[in-house]
């Protein structure tokens, strides 16, 4: 029996090109002279696109790589219809931070060649969580993934809160990396197997004397992703983190550092411990509706006043968009005892999770257009730039679940209807009160945008709209209006996206 094995490059081609061009642009920012450094950005652009292009050949086709030799069935990597729509996300989501960076960079904001090495690490590590079939490959994606997003949180140098919240962000996903690493391994010294595929089985058929340790595995392991899920209690450093970070960086965090998140933790429930689903599935519905209804309260606080932040606003927006895409995920636990498919439930996160990706990455762009970071400097932006202002307020209705936001409404209902097929009425009153509460401070919001300055407000200064920021944000709204003219497009899309 041969020990050698061919790696197919067509199926890890994903996360393999961010991380070749990440090392490439990292040499050549020592040889590149300072009025050039603008051109690494275009690279990054460059290799982002190609990675995703190279998600073409792999469309309806179902790839595995990195097998045991003993077990050809049993794969490290698997390519199949869930890895792509994940890596596609994770992919244009890295492409338009890379579009709002252009600028920073060109300019000497951000140090050009670490920041474009750091941010295509982080993007590698994302794109390969998805396609991971075993712990150590998923926990080494997870960490290749957050571990280079730490140092781009702290990269404006000599900036306080760039600092602090690097720091922040650093020492509680250490802890949390930690626990997940315990209960990974409590799971393995069960199941005797790190593969999904055997530990599903083995898990169902455990020894009585392991079964407490496999319980409390699981649940050590849940705890680790809730962290990088920012599901409640354990989002505490997402504010701080989203106001400390450069901008483009935490647009980044905020839609690509949850993808990752959340495909980890749909692999892990799904493929791993889907005997364990009477632990995970009602802790998972408990998560959902703190998380929603703690980020949707905290973003209630945020007043229209001078200090109040359109960044932390977008930050506890996120906390509690966290909790909507954690309704489906607890759903699959029950749909089984219900005749239902676990699996399908999992195209609902999908859609919401890429519907949320383009408006909150479009609002992210909105406040790099503008310049602005303080929700009162935005009042009247539709008399000075009319159509980045309708740009926003259509992100804004997106995120509330509103027409015109078709998109976000069908988004909504299908997270919705997951919860009552799988008879979590309870959890369902919960999501349909906390999108009431949405409602009022994305309106708030909005409202503001088009409301005149009183007269005696000195207001506050141009800022030129770099053309990277307009370009995502054309691109984003451009995304947006698509996907609301047809959401029937992306629900089916997503839909088809199985394990």
């Amino acid at each position: 029996m041969s020990l050698v094995q061919s790696v197919d490059w067509v199926a890890v081609a994903a996360p393999v090109i961010p991380a070749l061009a990440a090392l490439a642009l990292l040499v050549a920012d020592l040889f590149v002279r300072p009025e050039r450094k603008h051109l690494l950005g275009w690279v990054a652009v460059a290799a982002l696109a190609a990675a995703a292009c190279s998600l073409l050949p792999l469309v309806g086709d179902h790839r595995a790589t990195f097998c045991l030799t003993t077990a050809p069935d049993v794969c490290s990597y698997r390519a199949d219809s869930f890895t792509l729509v994940i890596q596609l996300l994770v992919l244009g989501g890295a492409l338009l931070t890379a579009l709002l960076s252009l600028y920073d960079t060109a300019v000497g904001r951000l140090p050009a060649g670490e920041f474009w090495f750091l941010l295509l690490s982080s993007v590698s590590g994302a794109a390969l969580l998805p396609a991971s079939r075993d712990l150590v490959t998923l926990v080494i994606a997870l960490e290749v993934a957050s571990l280079p997003a730490f140092a781009l949180v702290g990269l404006r140098r000599g900036d306080r809160l760039s600092a602090e919240a690097a720091l922040k962000f650093f020492l509680s996903s250490v802890v949390a990396t930690a626990v997940l690493l315990l209960g990974a391994g409590f799971v393995y010294a069960a199941a005797g197997s790190l593969h999904f595929d055997v530990m599903a089985g083995a898990l169902a058929d455990v020894d009585s004397r392991l079964t407490a340790l496999a319980g409390v595995g699981v649940a050590l392991t849940l705890v680790g992703f809730a962290f990088k899920t920012a599901a409640v209690p354990f989002h505490f450093w997402v504010p701080e983190t989203y106001v400390g970070a450069p901008l483009p960086v935490a647009a980044y965090l905020s839609v690509v550092g949850k993808a990752a998140g959340f495909s980890g933790l749909v692999l892990v429930c799904l493929l791993a411990f889907p005997a364990y689903r009477e632990v995970w599935a009602p802790a998972l519905a408990v998560l959902a509706a703190l998380t929603m209804t703690v980020g949707n309260v905290a973003a209630l606080r945020q007043r229209a006043a001078a200090p109040a932040s359109a960044v932390r606003l977008l930050a506890w927006s996120s906390v509690a968009q966290a909790g909507y895409l954690l309704v489906p995920i607890a759903a699959a636990g029950y749909a089984a005892d219900r005749g239902a498919d676990p699996a399908r439930t999992v195209g609902a996160t999908v859609a919401y999770a890429l519907m949320y990706a383009v408006v909150n990455l479009g609002a992210f762009a909105a406040l790099a257009a503008t310049g602005k970071r303080r929700v009162a400097d935005l009042r009247g932006l539709g008399a000075t730039r009319p159509l980045t202002a309708l740009a926003l307020a259509f992100f804004l209705v997106n995120l509330a679940g509103l027409p015109p936001g078709i998109i976000g409404l069908f988004a909504k209902v299908a997270v919705l209807g997951t919860a009552v097929d799988a008879g979590l009425g309870w959890l369902a009153v919960v999501m349909a009160a906390n999108v009431v509460l949405g409602l009022y401070y994305y309106l708030r919001w909005t409202a503001l945008l088009f409301r005149p300055r009183p007269a005696a407000e000195t207001p506050a200064p141009a800022v030129r709209t770099a053309r990277g920021a307009a370009a995502a944000l054309a691109l984003a709204a451009v995304l947006a209006l698509m996907l609301s003219g047809a959401p029937q497009m992306i629900l089916k899309f997503a839909g088809q996206s199985l394990l």
